[in-house]
């Protein structure tokens, strides 16, 4: 079998002697996909962007990395014929690799027009063939629209339709569908699927996903600390690992099935958050009124744990924004602790109350953060606000949270900037904890971080739940993630609650034709 990417021996070491890679190793072929899979920091993505040169300034390389005999180290000239003809990468957050001021149209054709010369007749109509062919509702509608009139999972298949417009050999995919909710991701994966299949294009698929790596990938390379720890057929790695990092990475990645028990609330507990016929509308100058959430009614008792999950504008965040006071609900009532949240605390009591009372999570780790303000000040603040610690007790604490979500001592001088993505979310959640909060609302809080990390922090969370008390509402479009952390589940759909039960059931004995589609939609190793 011919080999289109070849990495034989790769280091890579920054300006001040930092070795990030060692020695890397690696083939693909045409027509096959790879997974690259390993945790935060394990040289994934530094790996994948050297395949296009995309390498820090002033970084050092050894070794050889050649796409179709071309290689993207050897100088200016090399990378730009890579770029251009051989291979292509989609990036994990498509907001951040399209330009906002252009429309689909530019982002789609420029490559063609620019560097392949084609007319823009000609460039345009190859768009629409691209949007078609990764599955977008309205092609030819879309090519004049702007980024910010389309949802992540529509922007993903634009940077999938970019990045396929050269008809590249190779593609590079870094952590492309992980904000994706279940269904979405279901659909991109079998449109790159489907292109593999069709082209006879490679694929480099980077993820923290094992199930998503084990239902698409050919062969599995398991990286760990800047080195390649195993590798194997997707089968072989994920069913019997060799190596004792793969068999953790194994066994803390959450199933769909199996036993499992989260952490109930104690019978006859009184009801820590009662949500009753709240509805949100938005009204937009000359467009249609959108229902985000329709007539919603919840219950969770005090300890007790909820699932929200359904697909993107299914209305779940809206729903946890009026519950933690950020969006005011149109109709209902929603009461915390037997107290009633309608209206605008006035006070700075009636706001430490709030907080006290409810405090969230948010899905974007780098807005969750003020950029100027070091991580373990970040969670001192809070602690002096809120418990009354300070100095030396406060930093103590501080200390305690942060290490109790994976954190070292480390990190607590250590501004968001310099820390990855799964590192902010982990200060994001222990800044929450610190506040000690009755109800802690989890938005997609544990999507950017791997498996391990996540295992941590679930735990974690379980384990004040346990001691505490705490009442937890989670929102997530990741099922086996809902299956361990929460007892009852609802599901939600165009703003409305649509069934509701018990996890276990819900999950084995769906009744809604939606809970059964979402089901469907996750991926299962290939065993």
């Amino acid at each position: 079998m011919s080999t289109l990417l070849d990495i034989q021996d790769l280091t890579l070491d920054l300006p001040n002697g930092t070795r990030l890679l060692h020695g890397i190793s690696l083939q693909v072929a045409p027509g096959e996909t790879v997974g690259l899979v390993g945790e935060s920091g394990s040289g994934k993505s530094l790996t994948a962007r050297s395949v296009l040169g995309l390498l820090p300034d002033r970084a050092i390389t050894g070794g050889t990395v050649e796409v179709n005999g071309r290689s993207p180290l050897a100088g200016a000239a090399g990378r730009q014929e890579i770029r251009r003809h051989e291979a292509a990468m989609v990036f994990q957050d498509p907001r951040a690799g399209i330009n906002p001021m252009r429309t689909i149209g530019d982002h789609v054709s420029e490559a063609l027009r620019l560097c392949e010369g084609w007319s823009k007749d000609a460039a345009h109509a190859r768009a629409v063939e691209l949007l078609t062919a990764v599955r977008l509702p309205a092609p030819a509608d879309h090519l004049s629209q702007h980024p910010y009139e389309l949802s992540g999972g529509m922007l993903q298949r634009v940077m999938i339709a970019g990045a396929l417009s050269a008809s590249p050999s190779l593609l590079v995919c870094d952590e492309p569908t992980t904000a994706l909710d279940v269904t979405t991701q279901a659909e991109i994966v079998q449109v790159l699927r489907d292109l593999c299949a069709q082209s006879g294009m490679g694929m480099l698929f980077i993820t923290h996903d094992l199930n998503l790596a084990g239902s698409l990938c050919d062969r599995l390379v398991v990286m760990k600390d800047g080195a390649i720890v195993e590798e194997g057929t997707a089968r072989e790695v994920l069913t019997a690992p060799a190596a004792e990092y793969t068999r953790r990475l194994v066994a803390a990645t959450p199933r769909i099935s199996g036993s499992i028990t989260p952490p109930t609330a104690a019978s006859g507990s009184e009801p820590q958050l009662v949500v009753a016929g709240v509805g949100k509308t938005y009204r937009r100058r000359g467009k249609d009124p959108v229902a985000a959430v329709a007539d919603a009614d919840l219950v969770i008792a005090r300890g007790g744990s909820l699932a929200v999950v359904g697909e993107s504008g299914s209305g779940k965040s809206t729903l946890a924004r009026m519950i933690v006071g950020l969006e005011e609900p149109d109709a209902g009532e929603i009461r915390i602790g037997g107290r009633s949240m309608s209206g605008i605390p006035r006070s700075r009591a009636e706001r430490l109350e709030r907080a006290k009372s409810v405090q969230m999570v948010f899905q974007d780790p780098y807005l969750s953060l003020d950029p100027r303000i070091p991580a373990g000040r970040a969670i001192e603040d809070v602690l002096k606000l809120h418990t009354g610690r300070t100095g030396a007790d406060a930093a103590a604490r501080a200390l305690e949270l942060i290490t109790a979500v994976g954190l070292g001592e480390e990190h607590l001088a250590a501004r968001p900037r310099t820390l990855s993505g799964g590192q902010r979310q982990r200060v994001a959640i222990a800044r929450a904890l610190a506040v000690e909060p009755e109800l802690l609302v989890m938005d997609e809080a544990t999507s950017a971080l791997d498996v391990s990390v996540q295992a941590q922090v679930l735990d974690l969370v379980a384990g004040i739940r346990r001691e505490q008390g705490l009442t937890l509402l989670f929102i997530s479009h990741d099922l086996a993630v809902v299956r361990k952390v929460c007892a009852e589940t609802i599901v939600m759909r165009r703003g409305e609650i649509v069934e509701a039960g018990p996890t276990e059931q819900l999950l084995s004995d769906p009744q809604h034709e939606y809970t059964r589609l979402l089901i469907d939609s996750v991926p299962v190793p290939i065993t």
